[in-house]
């Protein structure tokens, strides 16, 4: 076969570098530079306005966040309101204590008078995350944009996230259907420095845990007594729980600290010192306050970037697809 000349091959080779380029470019930290310039600021004076109001607000925005990425990718799927023919994930189990959607709607809002139809959902959920964990003295990171809001959403999928209630090896199989290593696991489970839970979420630690044992024995014992205070039985305090470290308000290291001393609140976390896989990085993070931080910021931008709907959209309203 004769060779192609230089004038055939060219056209070739733009095509292919051409293609690569725009699959390497969907998300990037400049997507809406030019048609929404105010985009970053509008996020964040609603974020900080509303965690004024509710200093749960933070923690409940991250959680927000990383129920929406495990699911069908970061694509605001977990906005979707439900209908009369179909459950969205918002409606499913886990996903039942997830709040402050109206912290995303009324950036939506402001977004949708600055510039119409330009700024997803998915984008909103990712800066404002990443904004609550910059105001609560996290560290700072360029958030990827680019990613469209997804069609679909299904209650029923929701069995998919890691619940607290797992040991480490289904938390290291729940993170590696998503391409995340086990340094991801124990890193993004540290954004549980801004959480709290309800008793539901870790009072099987605190009663009957066992044929041998009440209580869970990982669990301190000071911390077992003081909660099982807090979450008697019968519990008539829907509101009951417990923040899942000591400074709450504040992301930092001390969740790795806390888990160390066996104050872990959830069986999920607290099981990640017991097993040889996971051990390492917690007592590296407890140590190292900067390297926990670079690694959460690494971790969720890897986490920003799986793979989200196909055929995506960018809503009008974040609770309903267009």
């Amino acid at each position: 076969m004769a060779p192609q000349s230089a004038e055939n091959i060219f056209p070739i080779i733009f095509l292919l570098l051409t293609i690569f380029s725009v699959s390497k470019a969907e998300l990037h930290a400049h997507y809406y530079d030019q048609t929404c310039p105010q985009l970053e600021k509008i996020i964040s004076e609603t974020v900080h306005n509303a965690a004024k109001h509710d200093p749960k607000v933070p923690a409940r925005i991250l959680r927000m966040f990383f129920h929406d990425c495990f699911i069908r990718g970061c694509d605001a799927s977990i906005l979707l309101n439900s209908t009369a023919t179909n459950q969205a994930e918002k409606d499913g189990p886990p996903n039942i204590s997830v709040r402050s959607f109206y912290v995303i709607d009324e950036a939506k809002s402001k977004l949708e008078l600055a510039c119409p139809r330009t700024v997803s959902c998915a984008a909103i959920i990712a800066i404002s995350a990443r904004h609550v964990v910059a105001m609560s003295g996290g560290p700072h990171w360029n958030v990827l944009k680019g990613r469209k809001d997804g069609r679909v959403s299904k209650a029923s999928d929701t069995i998919n996230l890691p619940a607290p209630t797992f040991n480490v090896s289904q938390q290291i199989q729940s993170f590696a259907k998503r391409g995340l290593t086990v340094k991801d696991l124990v890193t993004l489970s540290g954004g549980h420095t801004l959480g709290f839970s309800h008793c539901s979420s870790f009072e099987a630690r605190l009663r009957n845990f066992s044929s041998l044992h009440e209580i869970d024995p990982s669990m301190n014992t000071e911390l077992a007594s003081y909660l099982r205070k807090k979450c008697p039985k019968p519990n008539h305090n829907r509101n009951a729980g417990q923040f899942l470290d000591s400074t709450a308000s504040v992301f930092d290291n001390d969740y790795y600290k806390q888990l160390s001393a066996g104050k872990g609140v959830f069986f999920s976390d607290q099981s990640l010192v017991g097993d040889h896989r996971t051990r390492w990085f917690v007592e590296a993070f407890a140590k190292d306050q900067g390297l926990f931080f670079k690694e959460f910021t690494a971790s969720m931008l890897k986490l920003r970037n799986l793979r989200g709907s196909k055929n995506g959209e960018v809503r009008l309203n974040c609770r309903i697809a267009n």
